[in-house]
């Protein structure tokens, strides 16, 4: 069969890595791509975005199916442009990713299924937010309702803070449409964990739970981004935790959205808190997280294509996924100044090496192909090095043994990813 797979990002090649593994696939188009993913397919010069133009790709190619990973396109409508044209693709259609494309519409359907999340006030004018901040205290979270690319959420620490990320979305426009309506939330307090599930209506199957490090510093400083690294499994996710989090929120969240006649098929990726009344809701997004993938997909021992397939043809409680016992640690190697300004168009050295290393695949992020065919930073991320090893302490050593070999102008990544794992997997032994 012929597979595309819509992006250009880690997740992206992450997807195309798994999925070019597949016995079932014969051939990998790649839109937009890059120099990672041209190695495993053919990059075909379209952006995530441009939906007609895929559309028309995947009819004039005769593509089986289409796997989207950016949020983008699916918050605009690709998956019903492909159903409306008889082209299979594996995502939820605009009306399902409102779960990502509006934070107040995924409150809603959470509060109505009475899956545990914060509590969270609604506005669309600045002075009526800035008189919500006064009447409460500290941290305040302040959330941008629509799409941002992650940066859309503020964990303000004071009043101050807090007013200026309320500037930010209302008086300076920063994130356009997406922050003309903005959350204010319960701040929760304890450990974030993602967990990616493949749904078909009311049916669920998730996914090994990942961890992720939103911050760009070391110790969980500075801005956040869209993440500067990942592992799973969680070893502070006890298996009651899990149990709830599917019985508690991925089953009712499910079940609410069938109930409003809205059939969501495709991954729901919950974004969690463990606090001590248990796991809540910090945010869903309607498609693989970036840069859990990274971490979860070495780990997954089965075929990723026949579960997608089984999510479109209503087969999913037939499937059952096997995963391996080891860990994986994924580093994000960016551009010195991510999440702010940056630089790209450096060379990169030392892939190979950095590939070489026992249990490590490097998946590209924000790189390209220059004139000569060498390889070129293109983004803020830029690199995402996974490693596997019997334990956290071994692939942790791993990824940052394969980073190390790698080089480019501004090169800047966290020291400290999986540290926690570590000793969490060591005091639970």
């Amino acid at each position: 069969m012929k597979v595309l797979v819509v992006g250009g990002g880690g997740r992206e090649h992450s997807l195309a890595w798994k999925i070019s593994q597949s016995p079932l696939v014969d051939e990998l188009f790649c839109a937009p791509g890059n120099a990672g993913m041209a190695r495993l397919g053919t990059c075909v010069d379209i952006k995530a975005e441009d939906i007609e133009a895929l559309a028309a790709f995947a009819e004039r190619e005769k593509v089986d199916l289409t796997v989207v990973g950016p949020e983008a396109p699916l918050v605009a409508g690709i998956a019903d442009v492909f159903q409306e044209r008889g082209l299979s693709v594996f995502g939820p259609t605009r009306q399902a990713a409102r779960m990502e494309g509006s934070k107040h519409f995924a409150k809603s359907i959470m509060q109505e299924a009475g899956v545990p999340t914060g509590s969270a006030e609604v506005f669309t004018e600045f002075d009526a937010a800035v008189d919500c901040v006064r009447r409460g205290s500290p941290p305040y979270v302040v959330k941008a309702d629509g799409l941002a690319a992650g940066k859309g959420v503020v964990i303000a620490r004071d009043e101050r803070a807090a007013y200026e990320a309320l500037r930010a979305c209302f008086v300076e426009g920063r994130f356009g449409e997406a922050g003309k309506k903005v959350l204010i939330e319960e701040f929760l307090e304890g450990q974030e964990v993602s967990v990616l599930t493949l749904v078909d209506g009311e049916d669920i199957l998730p996914l090994a739970p990942a961890q992720d490090y939103k911050r760009v510093g070391d110790g969980d400083t500075g801005p956040n981004t869209g993440g500067m690294g990942s592992y799973s499994p969680v070893p502070v996710m006890s298996p009651e935790d899990y149990r709830r989090v599917v019985e508690e929120i991925l089953r009712p969240t499910a079940k609410a959205l069938a109930g409003k006649g809205i059939h969501y098929r495709g991954i729901l990726y919950a974004g969690l808190i463990l606090t001590r009344e248990g796991p809540k809701v910090l945010e869903f997004n309607v498609r693989f997280g970036d840069p859990e993938t990274q971490a979860v997909l070495p780990r997954l021992e089965s075929d990723l294509v026949p579960a997608m397939l089984a999510v479109l043809e209503g087969r999913l409680p037939e499937v059952e996924l096997k995963w391996k016992e080891e860990a994986c640690v994924t580093v994000v190697a960016a551009s010195g100044g991510y999440p702010g300004e940056y630089r790209t168009g450096y060379a990169i050295s030392g892939l190979e090496e950095a590939g070489s290393v026992e249990g490590v695949v490097v998946f590209h992020a924000g790189t390209r192909l220059g004139e000569g065919g060498e390889v070129l930073t293109a983004g803020g991320r830029v690199l995402n090095v996974s490693a596997l090893g019997s334990d956290f302490q071994e692939a942790r050593e791993r990824a940052y043994r394969a980073v190390e070999k790698i080089n480019f102008t501004d090169i800047y990544y966290r020291k400290d990813i999986a540290l926690r794992a570590v000793e969490a997997w060591e005091s639970g032994r």
